[in-house]
């Protein structure tokens, strides 16, 4: 099973890929640590969700996916979705800024 990590802050998205789940939980701290500070402002609501991907539009950037029996649409930049496919789980990380 591939996990991704996402981050989404003020609009913007990141995609990198996570080997394991301890690795996972030092990158989220370390995210958090970075968005609670620094050029980011203040950070509001973040979060992490595991989103299973129900469609991907690998020209476009739009990724389809539910998590918790909510549908969502997600967008990433065109090449960082290589290698993801239908059925794939990410783990994404969100979280937001006033600008």
């Amino acid at each position: 099973m591939r996990y991704l990590s996402v981050l989404l802050s003020g609009g913007l998205l990141a995609l990198a890929t996570v080997p394991s789940l301890a690795q996972q939980a030092g990158e989220s701290s370390a995210m958090q640590h970075n968005m609670q500070g620094g050029d980011m402002g203040s950070t509001m609501g973040m979060h992490m969700m595991t989103v299973t991907v129900t469609a991907i539009d690998g020209k476009s950037g739009q990724v389809d996916g539910t998590a918790g029996g909510m549908a969502l649409k997600l967008h990433f930049p065109p090449p960082s979705l290589a290698g993801v496919k239908t059925g794939d789980k990410l783990m994404i990380h969100l979280s937001f800024h006033k600008v």
